[in-house]
């Protein structure tokens, strides 16, 4: 014989595993447990650890508790029985408020102690289960018109959006430039309509950068404000 053992008795020599690595019921355990809030419990989740100690830092949603001060803070009363009020309160609301606060003298920083600004803010909204960047495509179940159009968001002076027509995939990509001075465009493909939904700061205040160059004009900066989206 060309081989030297049977199949039956090289099988029986492997070690058997077990077809679901966790039970369901840990499964679903792990599911409801409670999000980390506190800068302590957030570190202690990132470090795979019961208990880490970190410096001070805001989060994405704090909590406070007050008594009847609803019109400082945003969300729900938890307890009206003894007249306290316990509120979620956004504590990330400038730039200046994403600075983490560092590792302690001769130890490794993590990204939740060592990083900034945009990912700092993912970081965040990721262990409070808040998708900072929605990256859900947009809209494809209808035609947006006129009337009714494809809302797109955007916290700044401009933004892409692509489409791909109705139904969905109908056409390749075709990249429409809205801006907050032309918030409407129409796809030339299918003839979808999208409107920008501007949820960023009303007033720019950071000047220090020189003045941007000037657009060059085309035919389409003479037409009418009338006539631009009939």
């Amino acid at each position: 014989m060309f081989l030297q053992r049977s199949a039956i008795t090289a099988a029986r020599r492997v070690a058997a595993r077990p077809a679901v690595a966790r039970t369901f019921v840990t499964s679903v355990a792990r599911l409801d447990a409670s999000r980390p809030a506190t800068p302590s419990e957030q570190a202690a989740a990132l470090a795979g650890t019961a208990e880490k100690k970190v410096g001070s830092y805001k989060v994405l949603k704090g909590t406070s508790i007050d008594n009847g001060a609803v019109d400082n803070f945003n969300g729900a009363p938890r307890n009206l029985g003894r007249c306290t009020v316990t509120f979620h309160v956004v504590e990330i609301r400038t730039e200046e408020d994403l600075f983490g606060p560092g590792a302690a003298p001769g130890t490794v920083p993590t990204d939740l102690e060592q990083s900034t600004g945009l990912e700092r803010l993912e970081i965040l909204g990721k262990m409070e289960g808040v998708d900072i960047f929605d990256m859900r495509p947009l809209d494809a179940t209808r035609l947006g018109t006129m009337k009714d159009p494809i809302m797109v968001r955007s916290a700044g002076e401009e933004q892409f959006a692509g489409c791909t027509g109705f139904p969905a995939d109908s056409h390749s990509v075709t990249w429409l430039g809205i801006t907050r001075e032309r918030p409407i465009e129409r796809c030339p493909e299918c003839g979808s309509v999208y409107k920008m939904d501007y949820v960023g700061p009303e007033d720019d205040h950071h000047h220090h950068h020189p003045p941007e160059f000037e657009e060059p004009k085309t035919f389409a900066d003479y037409i009418k404000p009338e006539y631009r989206y009939k």
